[in-house]
């Protein structure tokens, strides 16, 4: 697994970067093709911010973790995705039909978990911001069926999905309901 290590507000650490690498490449094992970590460790007051993103054919997967101690806030990001890769495989298994490409055993063309990341405050011009109270997210926008986003959802952590039909080519959302079930918003003409 290609590995990229980068740090903010720490001191770079070939011992941080090289402990990153090697639990990172545990995971290598349940991927098929290449697959690219991007880690990113960073520091506030006493805070130990760890943000791993992996990418690996169609597959996406994002686990952010914070603690005082860097080392535990890697263990817990690995655990996360080890979480992730399992509920993504057995989504997989009971949905889609067995085909090449993205995780291993699971084999599906559909590997899901494209996922809603936070804008980086730092980036954000004060005067486009919304008022207090908003928290403003960004995400990549990939045409899809009902069905592949349903999937998307059951593997992340947030309520709703929005994406772009992949037949009519217009934005829907897929949200989780009060009751367990999920929805799918539809605009029409």
């Amino acid at each position: 697994m290609k590995t990229s290590v980068t740090f903010k507000n720490i001191e770079p650490s070939e011992a941080l970067k090289n402990y990153a690498t090697s639990k990172l490449s545990k995971l290598d094992k349940h991927f098929d093709g290449p697959a690219e970590a991007q880690v990113v460790m960073s520091v506030e007051k006493i805070r130990h911010i760890v943000d791993v993103r992996i990418t690996c054919d169609r597959l996406n997967l994002q686990a952010t973790e914070e603690t005082e101690n860097m080392y535990a806030a890697l263990d817990l990001v690995v655990d996360k995705l080890k979480t992730q890769i399992r509920r993504t495989k057995e989504k997989i298994r009971e949905k889609r039909p067995v085909s090449k490409g993205g995780i291993k055993g699971a084999e599906a063309a559909m590997a899901v978990a494209e996922t809603i990341r936070e804008a980086d405050e730092d980036a954000l011009n004060p005067e486009t911001a919304p008022k207090a109270g908003f928290i403003i997210e960004s995400m990549p926008f990939k045409p899809m069926d009902a069905e592949e986003a349903a999937m998307q959802l059951e593997i992340s952590e947030k309520n709703f999905i929005v994406y772009t039909d992949a037949r009519t080519e217009k934005v829907n959302v897929v949200y989780r309901r009060k009751d367990g079930d999920l929805g799918l918003i539809q605009p029409t003409a």
